[in-house]
């Protein structure tokens, strides 16, 4: 990242904030800052992502009424980015790959409350757990399905209008709040971490209806495991459509990415840790031409 790096490597060493999200179902982003600020919690919103709100002092969340009565959720702003890229509308079948502990197809939900059904899959069972949870915090439903999503073996054959793929990288933008990803990850994971993105990304290409859109996502600095993959993937994959520029362009208030105007950008966009106080995310939106 150039000149980027230095700060990137700051804000990884950095306490993080507590960000949260407020459920569209239930409140305002105003009225939840209200409450909270009553409460004597007093918030800062974010410019590009509307339900977020920073605490200024962190706190534990079960001392939160608003969290407790499923108004809001913990969420970093720069993940729930997800949903407005996602962009699923009234009646759409949407998928959320790699889904627990399903901050992400929560907020997809509150969101759309019209939705036509959500499968919110992951491998794990445990994690999945994690998901209903959420689920039934929040009053909320979706097909929580526990299978690999690399596999075909749990799909009907039916199309999805919109799929999210938030794929295991190695974690380097939210070192923040896992700090052992510096003790415990090495370069050589990079590859293998890659390939299976790779992967993961054609299995969930094949799930995708004609005119539908794709998100792949993770929370990894890296570009090995961003542009890279999608560059490559965009390469071999005939009627694939990078349209993460003009969805970005429907966010307003979002940074400029750091790739772009460099001599070689990759596709998609990346937010590097502590650009907006938020951790280090990135995004592609790919859409499958129709034959």
């Amino acid at each position: 990242w150039g000149s980027a790096a230095g700060a990137v490597l700051d804000a990884n060493n950095a306490h993080p904030p507590l960000w949260l999200r407020a459920n569209a179902r239930r409140t305002t982003t105003a009225a939840l800052a209200d409450v909270l600020a009553a409460a004597g919690h007093p918030t800062t919103p974010c410019a590009f992502a509307p339900r977020a709100l920073q605490l200024e002092r962190p706190v534990d969340v079960r001392a939160l009424a608003p969290f407790v009565a499923g108004d809001c959720s913990v969420q970093d702003a720069a993940a729930q980015l997800a949903a407005p890229l996602v962009d699923a509308r009234a009646g759409m079948r949407v998928l959320d790959a790699c889904a627990a502990p399903g901050g992400k197809a929560c907020h997809l939900l509150e969101e759309v409350p019209e939705l036509g059904s959500l499968v919110a899959l992951d491998v794990d069972a445990e994690r999945a757990a994690r998901i209903r949870e959420n689920l039934a915090r929040l009053g909320l439903h979706a097909d929580v399905v526990v299978a690999d999503a690399l596999a075909d073996d749990w799909w009907d054959g039916r199309p999805f209008d919109r799929i999210l793929l938030d794929a295991p990288c190695s974690g380097t933008g939210v070192v923040r709040r896992h700090p052992d990803i510096k003790l415990l990850r090495r370069a050589a994971d990079v590859g293998p971490l890659a390939e299976r993105q790779r992967r993961l990304l054609e299995a969930q290409w094949r799930k995708l209806a004609p005119g539908g859109r794709l998100v792949y996502a993770s929370c990894s600095v890296l570009r090995a495991e961003n542009g890279d993959v999608v560059a490559g993937f965009l390469a071999a994959t005939p009627g694939a459509v990078d349209v993460t520029e003009s969805a970005r362009l429907r966010t307003p208030g979002l940074p400029r990415s750091p790739d772009a105007g460099s001599r070689n950008p990759r596709p998609g966009y990346a937010l590097l840790p502590g650009a907006a106080d938020t951790d280090g995310f990135y995004y592609a939106c790919l859409e499958k031409r129709p034959a």
